[in-house]
């Protein structure tokens, strides 16, 4: 099966050396094909800060990334920056694509930019914009899984995160569902799950998940949840196979280990 790594709010600035380093480990254990990087990449959008991404990224050395800003990567205190041109960062050390695609014989994912530059923390998604990523679903092979990705999630299960959720998340969630989506894959909240998506919008058709990853290596973490990444293990087919495995890490051992997974029944009609 293939193997994409989702990389979630590691705020360089704040990151753990020790965590980089278990994080090297289980890249080099794991083999994936792809990189997820979906947010909050950096602290305070410095330069220091996205260099030092940048370099752990090409580190990492895995062959596809697909990288997408987060609140965090818009300049806070630098005000001409942050009106005038607020992912010169990002654009600088990731490229000019704020809203990447990748499509494969057997994936297609979807980038999303939900950040705003009126918004400190908040995250946003225009019809516009989920007109365009619905399009593009439904021109997607039955064989490939399909995944969109934002850094503000569409969903949360518990009701002291719900002033996180995406403004336009339920239309969102609901058409791209619709259109053909499998995962919608989102950080923002430092708080890993994966969940049916029919738990919150009870008249969706279709099966598909929503898939949060915690804070992969900074020093911002919950108390419930430790650094954290996930492994998504697909294969093309009809339909499409999915297992989500959740990989924390662990002061007792040093390492990133498997603590959760998920085998996902893809639907294709």
């Amino acid at each position: 099966m293939n193997v994409l790594l989702q990389i979630s709010d590691p705020h360089f600035g704040t990151e753990r050396p020790q965590i980089l380093q278990a994080l090297c480990e289980l890249v080099r254990q794991q083999q994936p094909g792809v990189l997820v990087l979906s947010g909050d990449i950096t602290q305070r959008a410095r330069r220091a800060q996205f260099d030092a991404a940048q370099r752990f990224v090409r580190e990492l050395a895995i062959p596809q990334v697909l990288a997408l800003p987060g609140n965090h990567d818009i300049p806070l205190f630098n005000l001409w920056r942050r009106l005038f041109d607020p992912y010169a960062g990002f654009r600088r050390a990731f490229g000019h694509q704020l809203e990447p695609v990748l499509d494969t014989p057997d994936l297609l994912a979807i980038a999303v930019k939900t950040t705003r530059r009126r918004r400190h923390c908040d995250g946003e998604v225009s019809p516009a914009q989920v007109e365009r990523v619905a399009s593009r679903l439904r021109q997607a092979q039955p064989r490939q899984l399909r995944v969109v990705v934002t850094h503000q999630p569409v969903d949360v299960p518990r009701a002291q995160d719900e002033h996180d959720l995406l403004h336009g998340h339920a239309e969102a969630a609901q058409t791209w569902v619709e259109a053909g989506a499998d995962l919608l894959m989102g950080g923002h909240i430092h708080l890993p799950f994966v969940r049916p998506l029919q738990q919150r919008f009870a008249a969706l058709k279709r099966r598909a998940w929503c898939v949060q990853a915690g804070t992969a290596v900074s020093a911002r973490v919950r108390a419930e949840a430790p650094n954290s990444v996930n492994l998504l293990r697909y294969a093309g087919g009809l339909p499409p196979r999915c297992v989500v495995e959740r990989w924390d890490h662990t002061v007792a051992t040093g390492h990133f280990e498997c603590v959760q997974r998920d085998d996902l029944a893809v639907q294709r009609s």
